[in-house]
């Protein structure tokens, strides 16, 4: 594993630091696991291209939704 220097305000580390050990972490892990969710958001988004395209026209509601059907919570 390779190690790099980043800056940061310290307050902003310090507050970071408590959330990561409230969470029983590091903040060195919670980095990790940022860049490599930072390095793969291309990958990520064209498998959900792909699952859009192969699941296009095969699920059906049951029925046409209104557009006051559409938007009630």
């Amino acid at each position: 594993m390779k190690n790099i220097t980043l800056s940061a305000d310290e307050a902003l580390i310090e507050a970071a630091r408590a959330r990561a050990r409230a969470e029983r972490t590091t903040l060195n892990e919670q980095f990790r696991r940022w860049l490599a969710a930072y390095a793969h958001t291309s990958a990520r988004l064209e498998r959900y291209d792909t699952v859009m395209q192969q699941v296009r026209g095969k699920m059906k509601v049951g029925r046409r939704l209104s557009r006051e059907a559409m938007n009630e919570r």
